[in-house]
């Protein structure tokens, strides 16, 4: 009866044995792979701040574009003619990235992009980036008419956004909208960014305008037009410009944050990896204190 006994209460700890090791391989896994995860953000960060200096350079250039801009347009009293017409059809330009892991910097431009759209249903939209498209065809499929992708690898250039120009004035003839609104994320600090807008105005709007005789063109040429064209094409690579410096030092908050807490992670882990393992080898020890007075 006491053999029978003793053989029961050993039966108990092996088993509580086995479920101790599993526990404690479950807890070792979980830690190493939360470690793992650890390196990889840290790595994404280092990676974020090295590219973070040449946004910046390219974040500077888009201010110069906006500003030389602004001025001919401010001289020019465009936007005056601008609020004075209808718009009925509108074109809006969203632009982000093909990239994620930066927080919620694109669903926080989406959701500008939607509230616009609510305001005005008949908006055609055309989504420059993988992550605007995505978030818009859940919502409004129907609106958008052109998509780009490839966007946020590197800085953008001129080049890129001529293409991207092209593309639009070839497939939508925006030059034919009268109201075009380009959506960016502007950061607005290293820690904060907003969702923007710019207008582009048509060369019907920029001829009419009040102040456009002061530049002293000629009013049978096709500097409108050209003007327009160059100013959709600047203002698109001033806001890729924009988006991309709001997105590098989103990631880098992100993927820093991240870090902070894979770390805290790791050290609650990690104490219970040492109270687990300690339990296990109280359990070997009671096993073998019993088996050796079973013996006795």
């Amino acid at each position: 009866m006491l053999a029978r006994s003793a053989i029961t209460q050993s039966a108990r700890c092996a088993t509580s044995q086995i479920r101790g090791y599993a526990t404690l391989k479950e807890v070792e896994l979980r830690l190493k792979s939360i470690k793992n995860i650890e390196k990889i953000t840290k790595t994404m960060k280092i990676v974020a701040s090295t590219r973070l200096s040449k946004a910046q350079k390219a974040k500077a250039a888009a201010k110069m574009i906006d500003q030389a801009d602004a001025t001919f347009y401010d001289v020019a009293k465009t936007a005056e003619v601008a609020e004075a017409k209808e718009s009925p059809k509108h074109l809006s330009i969203a632009i982000t990235s093909d990239k994620g892991l930066c927080g919620s910097i694109h669903s926080q431009l989406a959701k500008a992009v939607k509230r616009n759209l609510e305001a005005n249903p008949t908006t055609d939209i055309v989504a420059i980036g993988d992550k605007i498209k995505m978030q818009l065809l859940r919502s409004h499929p129907e609106n958008i008419k052109l998509a780009f992708n490839g966007i946020g690898k590197d800085a953008p250039t001129f080049y890129e956004s001529s293409l991207i120009t092209a593309k639009i004035l070839e497939e939508l003839k925006a030059q034919d909208y009268s109201k075009i609104t380009i959506f960016f994320n502007d950061p607005v600090s290293s820690l904060s960014f907003e969702p923007s807008t710019k207008p582009i105005y048509n060369p019907e709007t920029i001829q009419t305008s009040p102040g456009y005789n002061v530049f002293e063109i000629d009013p049978e040429g096709k500097l409108p037009t050209d003007l327009f064209e160059y100013s959709l094409t600047s203002q698109i690579l001033s806001a890729m410009a924009q988006g991309y410096a709001a997105e590098i030092s989103a990631r880098r908050n992100a993927m820093d944050n991240a870090s902070k807490n894979a770390g805290d992670m790791i050290n609650r882990y990690s104490i219970l990896y040492n109270r687990t393992r300690q339990a296990v080898i109280t359990n070997e020890l009671v096993d073998i204190i019993t088996g050796a007075s079973s013996l006795d």
